[in-house]
């Protein structure tokens, strides 16, 4: 996304629906089916307390974060790429502000909640990169609270890149209910952000996911607080079952898909798996653009300022 095209106008999501034709992925095919060993039902059991459990009416408030806060490594964030908190407006940083402001006008009272699952094909294809600098952007918004979730557990890398020391996660708080997922979520020094790492991987992390513990988790997380947006970092779904397990939890999936690397047949495999996801939306990356239409690269060049 931090390159310029020779594409019409349109966001990134408009763009990639020019060039790739996964509206029939997503016809006809649902999300694969998991089989919850008995096993790996009997760790599952939801140890929080719903509405249900404590009373009709009443009301229930999801619990606030009160973990130490970790610092986030400007320098290396810059070194990557990424966007800078408060850093000067750029065009890539004015394509994230577009996107963001389309999601969260979709995410406005949508039954699945403020869930966003960002995937990918296969790895290498900038999912990492994109929900990161997602994240950095709407953690900019005001009267938001952003949780930015590791959830690719073979191949962990969220808490890394920005500079954080990472330590249990989400794969332990659906493991172990005896833990407290609030008490695994890092909270930075921007902060309107938050982390969950990914936690341990285990060799059941599809069952753990398809269990109802989950959706208990992400009630804990969530309940009372339309503020909090959720964005999931997900494995590549054709590699790991786990991406179409979190789908079912997405209000949006985004499938980002990288310019002239990712295959329609890939493409058309991996919006096949997204069926339980509330809506799929691709996502252009690495895209080159031309000096015609709607740019922002020439203008911030000279004029850029604070977000």
């Amino acid at each position: 996304m931090n390159k310029h095209s020779s594409l019409s106008n349109g966001s990134l999501i408009e763009r990639a629906t020019e060039i790739y034709d996964f509206t029939a992925a997503l016809r006809g095919r649902a999300a694969p089916d998991v089989d919850v060993p008995a096993e790996a039902l009997a760790a599952t059991v939801p140890a929080v307390e719903t509405a249900s459990s404590i009373g009709a009416g009443a009301a229930v408030q999801a619990p606030e974060w009160t973990g130490p806060v970790q610092p986030i490594d400007r320098i290396a964030l810059a070194e990557a790429g990424y966007l800078l908190p408060d850093g000067p407006v750029s065009a890539m940083s004015e394509e994230f502000r577009l996107l963001k402001r389309d999601l969260l006008s979709q995410l406005a009272g949508d039954p699945q909640g403020n869930y966003i699952l960002v995937c990918s094909a296969h790895s290498g294809e900038g999912k990492s990169f994109c929900a990161i600098n997602l994240a950095l952007s709407l953690a900019a918004e005001k009267e938001r609270e952003i949780l930015l979730v590791d959830a690719d557990f073979g191949k962990p890398g969220i808490p890394e890149a920005l500079g954080l020391t990472s330590g249990p996660g989400l794969m332990d708080a659906l493991a172990d209910p005896t833990i407290s997922v609030e008490d695994c979520i890092i909270r930075t020094d921007l902060l309107s952000l938050s982390v969950l790492p990914a936690g341990r991987r285990s060799n059941n992390d599809t069952e753990y996911l398809a269990s109802s513990r989950t959706q208990a988790l992400l009630n804990r997380l969530t309940e009372g607080r339309p503020d909090r947006v959720i964005i999931f970092d997900s494995p590549p779904l054709l590699a790991a079952s786990a991406g179409a397990v979190l789908a079912s939890h997405a209000a949006i999936a985004l499938l980002v898909v990288r310019a002239d690397e990712t295959s329609e047949s890939a493409l058309r495999d991996a919006a096949g798996m997204l069926k339980g996801a509330g809506q799929v939306q691709l996502l252009l990356n690495g895209v080159s653009f031309s000096g015609t239409g709607r740019r922002f690269g020439s203008y911030y060049a000279t004029e850029g300022a604070g977000e």
